[in-house]
């Protein structure tokens, strides 16, 4: 990955990624470095950090404790630009990515926010993001390591 593409909006799926054990996780581990360390312009939505938290108590089996400390030690993140936004219009336009684009609210609301941001480029794990022409979509992991991620989460 490179800053040209930049910047990047960062959606649950990589923040949760990174701050696991999962054996496909190096990719979503060294952007977040990245992001971290300013060498790429990334953009984070706070509500990113929740979804993070769910996903990894839910899917990854952190504890509650311990996901929250990874989290928090996250958002002290000072060269991440972290998107507070989150008015009754972006709202309705991402309720309406996701009936338009027949995706989740989730995705509907980060595709809106990366447009809103002026993120040329969504950083995820999977592909739904790819149905709008307003942003290009970087899946970070390929088909067989979406397979093997799937397969570390049924064990």
């Amino acid at each position: 990955m490179s800053d040209v593409d930049g910047p990047y909006l960062f959606d649950v799926g990589v923040i949760a990624l990174a701050h696991t054990e999962a054996p496909v996780r190096d990719a979503a581990l060294s952007s977040v470095r990245d992001a971290i360390t300013g060498d790429i312009d990334a953009i984070v939505p706070y509500p990113a950090v929740f979804g993070a938290h769910t996903v990894l108590t839910t899917y990854y089996g952190r504890s509650n404790a311990e996901a929250s400390r990874l989290l928090e030690n996250f958002i002290d993140a000072n060269r991440i630009h972290w998107s507070d936004r989150l008015p009754e219009t972006l709202v309705s336009d991402s309720l309406d990515n996701a009936r338009t684009a027949k995706i989740g609210g989730w995705d509907g609301y980060y595709a809106q926010a990366a447009i809103e941001e002026g993120a040329n480029t969504l950083l995820t794990i999977d592909d739904d993001f790819e149905r709008f022409d307003e942003l290009d979509t970087e899946v970070i992991l390929s088909s067989a390591e979406f397979r093997e991620l799937n397969a570390f989460l049924e064990q």
